[in-house]
């Protein structure tokens, strides 16, 4: 049975909502790596939602920016965003595996700078898709 193509988006809004609560938890707890990773599941979750929500059925792909560049095809704003959002894609490997670094490990390495950073862009991407999909 298929979804409704909103409903769906606003799953996947509410889910990147609930990881934006944890990735604070996080931050609070200076577990800043895993910030940084959590920050780029939520801008994740959030260019999905909005895809789910224009009638995308399946949406593949970890990739902010590919993500943002396919949303763009239905809203040109999304090239923008796209452009703003897509640093925290290199968070998505290196903030988990001792090998994607030289010499240390993510733990030691990401600063607090850094998740704040990551944070904020994927606030930025919540703030637009929900506008988006809470407009009604």
């Amino acid at each position: 049975m298929r979804r409704d193509a909103r409903n769906e988006g606003l799953r996947w809004l509410e889910q990147a909502e609930a990881d934006r609560h944890g990735a604070q938890l996080l931050l609070d707890g200076t577990s800043y790596h895993l910030a940084c990773f959590v920050a780029q599941q939520i801008a994740e979750k959030v260019i999905k939602a909005f895809l789910y929500a224009q009638g995308e059925e399946l949406v593949t792909g970890h990739s902010v920016e590919a993500l943002c560049r396919w949303a763009a095809e239905f809203d040109i704003d999304f090239e923008q965003l796209r452009q703003e959002i897509a640093p925290p894609d290199g968070y998505y490997i290196p903030t988990r595996y001792p090998n994607g670094l030289p010499d240390s490990i993510p733990a030691r390495l990401y600063t607090r700078r850094a998740a704040e950073e990551s944070l904020g862009l994927a606030d930025l991407a919540l703030q637009i898709v929900r506008a988006e999909l809470r407009a009604e």
